[in-house]
C-alpha cells in the first residue's frame, strides 16, 4: 500500500471549519441582501416571489438617508485623520525612543477596550454634558477619537518596530540626515502596516454606533444610529436590508482601493502574516 506524502493529504477538517465558518459569516450576508431586493417574500415559501428595487427607491428618497450618509463620511474622514496626526508620532516615539512611564503609558491605551465600552461611554458623556458637546459633530468627533486609539497606537508601533535598523544605520552611514532617513527607509517599510491601521480606523469609525447614539443624538444621526432607528421603528424588514447593503458600499470601497494601491500581499505584512 502506498501512502500519500503529509505534504500532499487533503486536509478535511480544516475544509469542515473553514466551510462552517464561511457559512455563518456568509448566509447572514446574503439573507440581508436578498431582503433588499425582495418586494414580495411570504411564508413558508424558502425564496421571495417577487423581487424589484421599489424599496431602494423609497429608501434613497428619504433625504435623512443623505443626511445621515454625509455625516458619516465627514466624521470618518475627520477621525481618520486627526487619529493619525495624534497617534502614529505618538506610536513613532514609543517604538524608538526611551522615557519615564513609557510601559504604562503604552498600555493604558488598552484602557478603551479593558472595561465595558458603553459605561465607560456614559462616563465621558457626564463631561461632555458640562462642556456642552453633546449632541454636536465635534462631540461625537473626540467620542469615536478614543475609540481609535488602540488601534493607531499599537499596530503601528508593531510597524516601527519591525523596520531593519542596518539599512536605517547603512543610509546614516553614507551621509543621510534624520529626515532623510526617515523618509527613505523607515516610513516605506512601516507603510503598509500603517495603511492597515488606517483602514482598520476608517472602517471602524463608520460603523461605531454606540458612542455616536449616546453623544451625537437627536441632532447628529450616522447611518448606523439611522439603521437601528429603521428596524426599531419600521415593521418593513426591507428598509432596515437597504440600508444595511448601503453601510457595506464603503468598508467594501476601502478594501479594494487597498489591494489595489498595495497589494493583497503588503495588506498581509501590515498585519504581522
Amino acid at each position: 500500500m502506498t501512502h500519500l506524502p503529509l505534504s500532499r493529504r487533503t486536509d478535511w477538517t480544516g475544509i469542515l471549519l473553514a466551510t462552517v465558518l464561511s457559512v455563518i459569516v456568509i448566509l447572514p450576508l446574503l439573507v440581508v441582501a436578498v431582503w433588499a431586493f425582495t418586494e414580495v417574500w411570504r411564508y413558508p415559501s424558502v425564496l421571495p416571489q417577487q423581487f424589484g428595487l421599489k424599496f431602494w427607491h423609497q429608501t434613497m428618497m428619504r433625504s435623512d438617508v443623505w443626511d445621515a450618509l454625509s455625516i458619516s463620511l465627514r466624521l470618518t474622514t475627520v477621525v481618520t485623520a486627526l487619529s493619525a496626526i495624534i497617534c502614529l508620532p505618538a506610536a513613532y516615539a514609543f517604538a524608538r525612543l526611551t522615557f519615564p512611564g513609557r510601559n504604562l503609558f503604552f498600555l493604558s491605551f488598552l484602557a478603551t477596550h479593558a472595561f465595558p465600552k458603553f459605561g465607560l461611554l456614559v462616563a465621558i458623556a457626564g463631561i461632555f454634558l458640562q462642556l456642552n458637546l453633546i449632541a454636536t459633530f465635534w462631540g461625537v468627533v473626540l467620542i469615536q477619537l478614543v475609540g481609535t486609539l488602540m488601534l493607531m497606537i499599537w499596530i503601528p508601533v508593531a510597524a516601527f518596530q519591525g523596520v531593519d535598523r542596518r539599512m536605517e544605520e547603512a543610509a546614516r552611514d553614507c551621509g543621510a540626515g534624520p529626515l532623510t532617513v526617515f523618509w527613505a527607509i523607515t516610513l516605506p517599510q512601516a507603510a503598509p502596516t500603517i495603511f492597515a491601521a488606517v483602514l482598520l480606523t476608517f472602517v471602524s469609525t463608520f460603523y461605531e454606533t454606540e458612542g455616536a447614539w449616546l453623544i451625537g443624538a437627536p441632532q447628529i444621526r450616522t447611518m448606523p444610529v439611522l439603521m437601528i432607528s429603521y428596524i426599531n421603528q419600521q415593521i418593513v424588514v426591507q428598509y432596515g436590508a437597504v440600508l444595511s447593503v448601503m453601510l457595506w458600499v464603503p468598508s467594501l470601497l476601502a478594501l479594494l482601493a487597498a489591494r489595489r494601491l498595495i497589494g493583497t500581499n503588503a495588506l498581509a505584512k501590515g498585519f504581522g502574516a
